[in-house]
């Protein structure tokens, strides 16, 4: 029997996302809905995916607009655990200017700012335990800041000069902390998650009690490495937190692209399995209590954790970057979770752990801590200035013992 020929039918039309303004237009954030602080639950370490998927809908969100918090999610933290993680992210926003001019000023090629994201890597440091692995991005310079990692070093790494820990081996803002535990950063960030789940499968095969954390942007989450992880994550249930960094921008396309416009990217958790949250993450007590409760999972050998942190990347995705051309010249200052460093600030000030001119003076010495590592290293040389680290160090670090043809090349090249 022959199918009937359908007549008028309608032409189809391919779908693509679009952002909700343009360069040239106000900044739109209305079709954002958050959730009031408080009002997420907070679920027992052993609960399902299934059982907690309102979470990965939903925002943990602690701080109120006034500064005070509220809910379950508040954690019990000091106010010298509170200071530390405020000067953390001062040292960070001062390193992130500083390097951010170098750049400008032609003494390195290339630097990646990670202003309004300062909480995340500040927060997520003090909730894991310092000998646990991370897997970072390249906005993540708050965990070494956070363990103590010289500064002088990072920035020896992206002048690439004679005292660069990674001997000129990587691209600028491209750290690497074996002895902190933060694991070399990759470019092509997913892999980020692959690496950690066979971390932490290591860690667990081997009776290790030591846990691994990661973190891509929300863009990486478009990518296979991102599923390979959460399959092998769920079904091994490695001892890992996994953090998707959605800071609305994966260079210069906007999250809709990597479908976070149909639904939020701590959704994806649930189909494998994995418990997930979603985050304020310009909230540093949410992020921390969020971060602490699967770190806590982990530990426990009940799998891992997916994490979403909401924010926004302020300024451009590098150097080589220019925001005005893609997106409202005011979305940074509209972005409705404000900037982490005042609100956080506004807490302690609540709390009496701080007056205003306590602010100036914590602002005043990250500002001189930076400065004076910035001679520092700077002594030692910029891009096209100063000595050059010798070609024979190529051979460095890549074979434990190293072949006789390698020796006797680098004889006859006279290195």
């Amino acid at each position: 029997m022959n199918e009937p020929v359908l007549r008028n039918r309608r032409a189809l039309s391919l779908h693509i996302p679009q952002p909700a303004r343009r360069p040239g237009e106000h900044a739109d954030f209305s079709g954002l809905r958050f959730p009031e602080p408080g009002e997420a639950r907070r679920p027992e370490l052993e609960t399902t995916a299934a059982e907690m998927r309102d979470l990965a809908f939903s925002l943990i969100r602690v701080l109120d607009a006034q500064g005070e918090p509220v809910g379950p999610w508040t954690p019990s933290l000091s106010n010298d655990q509170l200071l530390a993680g405020l000067r953390t992210m001062l040292l960070t926003r001062a390193y992130d200017e500083r390097m951010f001019r170098a750049q400008r000023q032609g003494k390195t090629s290339f630097y990646m700012k990670c202003t309004g994201e300062e909480a995340i890597a500040a927060a997520q440091a003090m909730a894991l335990e310092r000998d646990d692995m991370c897997f970072p991005t390249y906005r993540q310079q708050g965990l070494l800041i956070s363990r103590d990692y010289p500064m002088v070093e990072m920035m020896c790494q992206v002048y690439s000069n004679i005292r660069d820990p990674l001997k000129g081996r990587q691209m600028p803002v491209m750290y690497s902390g074996r002895d902190v535990g933060v694991f070399s950063i990759s470019g092509n960030l997913g892999t980020q998650f692959s690496q950690a789940v066979g971390w932490a499968m290591a860690s667990a095969y081997s009776g290790d009690d030591r846990i691994a954390s990661a973190w891509i942007g929300e863009g990486s989450t478009a990518e296979g490495d991102f599923h390979y992880a959460l399959t092998l994550a769920s079904v091994y249930r490695a001892p890992v937190v996994l953090n998707i960094v959605n800071n609305q921008w994966a260079i210069s396309t906007f999250q809709g692209i990597a479908n976070g416009a149909e639904a939020t990217f701590a959704a994806r958790g649930i189909g494998y399995g994995v418990p997930t949250l979603r985050v304020d993450g310009n909230d540093f007590l949410a992020i921390y209590a969020a971060t602490r409760w699967a770190a806590a999972r982990a530990r426990s050998d009940l799998g891992p954790t997916l994490i979403e942190l909401v924010t926004y990347r302020a300024e451009g995705h590098s150097t080589s970057d220019d925001p005005s051309k893609y997106r409202p010249a005011d979305e940074a200052k509209l972005w409705p979770l404000g900037d982490p460093i005042a609100r956080l600030e506004q807490h302690l000030v609540r709390r009496g752990a701080l007056q205003e001119d306590d602010l100036k003076a914590l602002h005043a010495e990250a500002a001189a801590k930076v400065r004076e590592a910035g001679k520092e290293a700077e002594a030692s040389g910029v891009m096209g200035q100063g000595q050059r680290l010798s070609a024979a160090t190529m051979f460095d670090d890549v074979y434990k013992e190293q072949p006789w043809h390698l020796r006797r090349q680098r004889q006859e090249a006279g290195v």
